[in-house]
């Protein structure tokens, strides 16, 4: 793994924008960064407090010509750095993992990080699109949403630098789109799209086919329901999906459709009972099963990502604002979630976070993914 990020910084020194002359390698202080943020760092001083703690085992595999760069250093550096570089070079990792995509649910979410809103230059706060391989726990990338827009244009970009061959991609409702469909069709995955009453249209001619098949059953392809229950509630959940073309004749210009799906949820806590009907267009068969694993794979990247991030490394209360540092610093963390996670030992993210902070060895694993 250590090999890996040194191929990611030196991709990054291949760029020249970085002030000249440079007291530090950029490879030290990317290298440093990612192992002081594993290590539960959560900014510029707290990575340089890693450093100078651990600068003789740093300097057995790092040259550090001139020691620790300071926490003013780590913070110009990570304000100048263009973030498509983070993410090209986590691109460039996923893809040396040869990870297999097929058939795997890729997650597609909006996350806003709360504090990096500055009232005195009136910055709006990141928001980014992230994008999550369920199956096996990595984030393979974030795209920021560019003020005055939406996630509609966010996601295209962050579609375009994935490899997805195989892979099924949902989105929430935002991404509902018919030029998503197709690009989703052109890298040669599948995919789950919500469908809210934003597409008033589609929403309608679907809630009428589901409708007439609580009537007539035999518009239904097939159904499937899961109970869960703990902490005092239950959760029911059906999924049904109708297929055929004759009985989606109304729905066109989606590529690939080749059906639509209902998901209805039932909350019991105590005496208090909830329901929910969402709708989904799908290019996936109409398995009921399948479409239910996807839809709640999806739903996994709020406790599995989001929760984990502003909990486990406090992403929400960050106050880092300058320039490109927001960004670039919730890419360090992601990258710190994918080594954590990879590591084997059967105990917490904050657990994990500190034994690496305390051990160089167990450090060495979670960078390893031993």
């Amino acid at each position: 793994m250590l090999k890996r990020l040194f191929r990611i910084a030196i991709l990054i020194t291949q760029r020249s924008y970085l002030v000249q002359p440079q007291k530090h390698n950029l490879i030290d202080i990317l290298v440093i960064a990612v192992c002081a943020v594993i290590a539960n760092a959560e900014g510029w001083e707290d990575i340089e407090c890693f450093g100078i703690t651990r600068e003789k085992w740093l300097k057995t595999f790092l040259e550090l010509p001139n020691g620790i760069p300071s926490h003013d250093t780590f913070a110009r550096v990570f304000a100048r750095l263009e973030p498509i570089e983070l993410q090209q070079a986590l691109s460039s990792w996923l893809s040396a993992l040869q990870i297999e995509m097929r058939g795997k649910v890729v997650a597609f979410d909006g996350k806003t990080v709360r504090r990096s809103f500055d009232r005195a230059t009136q910055k709006n706060s990141l928001h980014l699109v992230n994008a999550w391989l369920s199956q096996d726990n990595l984030i393979l990338g974030q795209v920021k949403v560019d003020d005055k827009s939406n996630e509609i244009t966010a996601i295209p970009k962050l579609l375009e630098m994935l490899h997805l061959e195989g892979a099924i991609v949902t989105i929430d409702a935002m991404g509902c789109q018919k030029a998503i469909a197709k690009q989703i069709g052109s890298k040669k995955a599948d995919y789950v799209l919500a469908v809210k009453q934003n597409q008033p249209e589609l929403y309608e001619y679907i809630d009428l086919l589901f409708n007439e098949s609580k009537v007539n059953t035999s518009l239904l392809h097939q159904t499937r329901r899961t109970i869960d229950s703990g902490h005092g509630r239950i959760e029911t959940r059906e999924y049904s999906t109708i297929v055929g073309d004759d009985l989606l004749a109304g729905i066109t210009g989606w590529d690939n459709l080749n059906a639509i799906g209902m998901v209805e949820s039932k909350r019991e806590v105590g005496n208090t009972i909830s329901n929910e009907k969402r709708y989904f267009i799908m290019s996936i068969n109409g398995h009921a099963q399948r479409f239910g694993d996807a839809v709640r794979e999806h739903w996994g990247i709020e406790n599995t990502v989001h929760w984990v991030l502003d909990v486990s490394f406090g992403e929400d209360q960050s106050r880092i604002r300058k320039d490109n540092s927001p960004e670039n610093l919730s890419m360090l963390r992601k990258i710190a979630l994918n080594c954590v996670k990879q590591e084997s030992t059967k105990t917490s993210m904050k657990r994990k976070r500190k034994m690496a902070g305390w051990d160089n060895s167990f450090l060495i694993k979670v960078l390893t993914g031993n």
